[in-house]
């Protein structure tokens, strides 16, 4: 993961991933190496999203609550912060601010 405010060299899947009509939508981008991201936004909303691959959330900016599969507590994450879920698993997020988010799989 990287500081910059931007992902360079990359390709963008041109149609949006849509999810909770329409509370997140994010695009998938791919490097040259075959990585692929999804950068997106969460608007204001509680929701659970389920993994295959473990991912890696970069909040890029916006405030939000997460608590990982089988936790009782709740953690807040601000912009520059991340979080790790495993894969085949889920995590609840409630965004107290809208949130931009980078999402890293593998």
């Amino acid at each position: 993961m990287s500081n910059s405010a931007q992902l360079d060299n990359v390709s963008v899947v041109k149609k949006s991933n849509i999810y909770f009509d329409g509370k997140c939508i994010s695009h998938n981008v791919i490097f040259a190496d075959g990585t692929k991201k999804s950068v997106g936004v969460i608007f204001a909303s509680s929701l659970r999203f389920n993994t295959g691959a473990p991912e890696i959330m970069e909040i890029v900016g916006g405030l939000c609550k997460v608590r990982l599969a089988d936790a009782s507590d709740w953690t807040s994450y601000g912009a520059g912060q991340q979080f790790s879920i495993p894969g085949n698993s889920y995590f609840d997020i409630e965004t107290l601010e809208t949130v931009d988010y980078v999402c890293h799989f593998g």
